[in-house]
């Protein structure tokens, strides 16, 4: 009894506290105004896609924003491709940096699909892989539900049992090639079930305490996101994560630093393209049964005409307490990741309380600090543990980044 009620208090206590400051919005007719175009073959999963420089990609209108102001990002639908060359789609990583103590949420009204169509909303950082990797949306071909991982060095694993919705893949080791994978429980967060319910949205908390993972499909969305100005965001009520990375399993300053934004659309490769991957469910896509021959050969509609991102919006907010500022990045680096699908079951699991590593962060010298540890301490003391509170993407991770 004892153990709850210290629970509650605690629980009360975190809801008290709104947590997090806009620090950056990406919208309307300047959302790219801070990304950099990758202007290059893909070398990250040897996908069969050319990301194109930004002027390029404008001209093809490839990336614009459309009468709505929302962001379209896609592939080439227009083009007749020959054999033996690949077809342009785009990638765009922010400038700004967001280090720990932030928290990001995408709003999207499509995501791309089909067969040999690979698209990914993620984040790397400087020195890759050393400085960790996070997948929010990753999908392939005609999968119906979106998969969420981590990637870092060695010595990080997920403890993916309890305390979050989602089913964890088959390793707990995430530098393993594909890194920690988290299936997405939820109807209707991939393919053509994401944009027939309207889209939806997935906030990400990158924290000292861990890194937790949520999605919404567009009736769900709480309140505090849908009717916010934007400005500041609780998330208090946001309950489990589907994904839940815990720093007591994998000490979250040790193998992540700062985070670069990323959003891409490769063809084919090291995990859509794969034979009994691609075959699974795209293998009557055409005469050959293979990726390349069959989709991106020839004529681009209608088989990418579904290949695009549509976002109203991706906002970047840091917490209220002094843990760390977003910076902006003056350095071009790539990453790469890997995926495997995972069948896991759901391990129903106890409610999320709220943010935790928000107070962490603090070292201020007024005597903050030291009144939120022994807040936290409590109550972890009375449990027993940390995790007793709150409880890919690509194949074959190259040994050197790419250049």
């Amino acid at each position: 009894m004892k153990h709850w009620l210290a629970l509650e208090i605690f629980a009360s206590y975190i809801s008290s506290v709104k947590g997090y400051s806009l620090v950056h919005e990406y919208s309307g007719q300047s959302f790219f105004d801070r990304w950099d175009f990758y202007g290059s073959y893909d070398n990250l999963t040897q996908g069969n896609a050319i990301w194109v420089n930004e002027s390029y990609a404008s001209s093809q209108g490839l990336a614009y924003v459309d009468s709505q102001g929302h962001a379209i990002i896609k592939v080439d639908n227009i083009t007749d491709v020959p054999m033996g060359q690949n077809r342009s789609s785009v990638r765009i990583t922010t400038q700004d940096t967001y280090d720990l103590g932030s928290l990001w949420i995408i709003d999207l009204n499509h995501l791309p699909y089909g067969c040999s169509v690979w698209p990914a909303f993620w984040s790397f950082g400087p020195d890759w892989p050393e400085n960790g990797e996070i997948d929010i949306i990753e999908g392939i071909n005609l999968m119906s539900d979106n998969q969420m991982a981590i990637h870092t060095t060695p010595g990080c694993t997920h403890n993916g049992s309890e305390y979050q919705l989602g089913a964890s893949g088959s390793t707990a080791n995430c530098s393993e090639p594909s890194g920690c994978t988290v299936m997405e429980p939820s109807p209707n967060s991939y393919g053509s079930g994401f944009a027939e319910a309207g889209g939806g949205v997935w906030a990400t908390q990158f924290d000292v305490s861990g890194i937790f993972i949520w999605f919404w499909n567009r009736s769900d969305v709480p309140a505090s996101i849908s009717q916010a100005n934007s400005t500041s965001m609780d998330i208090t009520q946001w309950g489990i994560p589907h994904a839940s990375y815990f720093s007591s399993t994998c000490n979250i300053r040790q193998y992540f630093s700062a985070q670069n934004l990323v959003l891409d659309i490769t063809l084919c490769g090291d995990w859509a393209g794969v034979g009994d991957t691609y075959n699974a469910t795209c293998g009557d896509s055409g005469p050959t049964g293979l990726c390349y021959q069959d989709c991106v050969v020839g004529p681009g509609s209608p088989q990418y005409d579904n290949a695009y991102f549509n976002v109203s919006y991706i906002r970047a907010y840091t917490s209220a307490l002094p843990s760390a500022t977003p910076t902006t990045s003056s350095t071009s680096t790539t990453a790469t990741t890997s995926s495997t699908t995972t069948t896991a079951l759901h391990t129903p699991s106890l409610g999320y309380g709220g943010s935790i590593g928000q107070f962490a962060e603090s070292s201020d010298n007024n005597g903050w600090g030291a009144i939120v540890m022994l807040l936290i301490a409590a109550p972890i003391a009375m449990i027993g543990s940390w995790p007793l509170m709150f409880r890919k993407r690509r194949q074959a991770m190259q040994s050197q980044p790419p250049a």
